[in-house]
């Protein structure tokens, strides 16, 4: 069955620099019914491209000949705010799936993932959920965890802190515990696209560019435990 973004198909960029695993990933995705808009082998032509095609998601491998994975991912996130970055990687270092998250990447897969646990992963990604291989999910709440207990910088002319609505604050508080779009939806009885529609105001109130940034924030102010 053909996946479905805003009524199309979700379009996909893949990007990595073994052609035989790149196609492979490409054919993966075109026969579940994904639109495949270009591909990549190298750091540099992958940035260009992506700015280019404006794919809803870049499957991006982190190791890249030219420019690293992680700069690509921020070069492309900061071009298209909207662009989603699902890793795809080799690499189960912390280091490099908390640099990757920290460049704006939404998910970190291994590449030992079944093809069916890709394409769930892609179809996700572009629904804006948070994907991580299982236990790479808890390491990047830790962090946060840990960043949002050091002290905060200081100014003497900080802004008012933006008001959000109540149900915007509610919507907020179950994506820092770490629900999907889709148990938000259930567990306040609104829409999917409701509860994207309020992630996204909340998201330019406080001038925030993707979720992780919007997790982070609710943690910092403890909204995850209230």
């Amino acid at each position: 069955m053909t996946e479905h973004h805003e009524d199309r198909p979700v379009t996909v960029m893949v990007v990595d620099d073994h052609p035989m695993w790149r196609d492979a990933v490409a054919r993966d995705l075109s026969e579940a019914g994904f639109d495949v808009v270009a591909t990549a082998g190298d750091g540099p032509q992958a940035v260009r491209r992506a700015k280019a095609a404006e794919p809803d998601v870049l499957v991006l491998d982190l190791n890249l000949p030219g420019l690293p994975g992680v700069e690509v991912c921020k070069e492309v996130v900061a071009a298209h705010p909207q662009l989603r970055v699902l890793v795809l990687s080799a690499s189960g270092e912390h280091a490099d799936v908390l640099e990757a998250v920290k460049s704006g990447a939404t998910g970190y897969l291994l590449k030992s993932a079944s093809t069916g646990e890709l394409l769930d992963a892609v179809r996700r990604t572009a629904a804006g959920d948070p994907v991580f291989t299982p236990g790479l999910a808890g390491l990047v709440l830790g962090e946060y965890r840990r960043l949002a207990g050091e002290p905060a910088p200081t100014a003497a002319d900080q802004p008012v802190a933006p008001q959000l609505t109540e149900r915007e604050t509610e919507v907020l508080r179950l994506v820092a515990k770490g629900l999907s779009y889709k148990q938000v939806a259930e567990r306040l009885v609104i829409s999917h696209r409701t509860v994207q529609n309020h992630v996204q105001n909340t998201l330019g109130k406080l001038q925030l560019h993707n979720r992780v940034e919007l997790v982070r924030y609710a943690i910092e102010r403890g909204l995850d435990d209230a």
